[in-house]
């Protein structure tokens, strides 16, 4: 995989960061940053949710020896409002942080339970073409038996913003096949700009939240809505799932891991061993212990042995039966 000159240029990486589990998945994604991409020279910005009348509990991260190992790994915490989602939606922070980034500036924005696996500074971005992750499975929408299939639900939102729908079909897949449709996880996207990217990213999310089109009255948009407006955003600034080369991100440079059991269980042993090495330092271990899912599946060895009731060559289709597998032998931790 050749560098481009896009490759080269220099661009922002942003995580969100809170109290809880999300404030030690940064530290690992910040750690693997740091040990797998030395060459990269952008900021690293862990955008901080504020308390606020949308949030019953203050959603900062309060642990000090958290905000300093971030800080001691030249991570920026970045504070922003919610004004529009917080603790009914959370994943609308992914939406609304935006907005308190640098103008102008390109950024790669990644999910905090993402472990980065190789030199993201040799991924080609075209941040005048913006693209998401293609590691997904068909969880939106569900077409009713009396209602409209895949196309008349999509088609109603592309309507709805005056998007044209024929260019965003993959024809590779047949009509009514949820790949034929553009759809994408959230766990990572990127533009040139934070401002212009987020600014469109709310105002679709909130139409669809508010006003959805008649044609999606049996559709749940909890917890799904970020992934039905991601589409359409990606679309309207002339993205699409060919923007990015493949190999790359969800490949040889980064994993979307979901949760640690997971991890342990279908990712392969470069990410086993990067995760491992990336935890092991004194100073990153001291902090991470102190929660437990992570205590226990990387220090004291349950990882390890969750990973064993698996063939990775043969893993179940669907995510829900390695869950499963994962709950019933006590594996289950996050």
């Amino acid at each position: 995989m050749a560098r481009t000159e896009d490759a080269k240029q220099s661009f922002n990486v942003v995580i969100v960061g809170q109290h809880g589990r999300l404030a030690y998945e940064a530290v690992i994604f910040v750690a693997s940053l740091r040990a797998m991409s030395p060459d990269f020279k952008g900021r690293v910005l862990v955008a901080e949710p504020q308390a606020g009348p949308l949030w019953s509990k203050d959603p900062t991260i309060r642990n000090q020896p958290v905000r300093d190992a971030l800080t001691d790994m030249g991570a920026e915490i970045v504070p922003f409002e919610n004004r529009h989602f917080g603790e009914k939606y959370p994943f609308g922070n992914k939406i609304e942080m935006l907005q308190a980034l640098p103008e102008g500036e390109p950024f790669v924005f990644f999910d905090t339970d993402t472990l980065i696996t190789g030199d993201l500074a040799s991924v080609p971005f075209d941040f005048n073409r913006p693209s998401a992750s293609l590691r997904r499975e068909g969880t939106w929408p569900t077409p009713q038996l009396y209602g409209p299939g895949y196309t008349g639900l999509w088609k109603s939102l592309y309507d709805k913003f005056g998007l044209d729908f024929e260019s965003s079909l993959d024809p590779d897949y047949p009509e009514e096949y949820w790949r034929h449709y553009l759809y994408f996880n959230a766990g990572f996207f990127y533009y040139r700009c934070p401002h212009e990217f987020g600014k469109l990213f709310l105002e679709y999310a909130l139409a669809i939240r508010d006003t959805p089109p008649v044609e999606l009255c049996a559709q749940s948009f909890d917890p799904w809505l970020d992934q039905v407006a991601l589409p359409l955003v990606i679309h309207a600034l002339g993205g699409g799932r060919d923007a990015l080369p493949e190999g790359y991100l969800d490949g040889a440079v980064s994993c979307h891991y979901r949760l640690l059991p997971l991890l342990y269980a279908r990712e392969n042993d470069h990410v086993v061993a990067v995760l491992e090495h990336v935890t092991s330092p004194n100073k990153i271990k001291k902090v991470l212990k102190t929660y437990d899912p992570i205590k226990r599946m990387i220090y004291q060895s349950r990882g390890t042995k969750a990973r064993a009731l698996f063939d990775r060559n043969n893993l179940p289709r669907k995510e829900q039966a390695i869950r499963n597998q994962l709950k019933s032998n006590g594996y289950w931790m996050r």
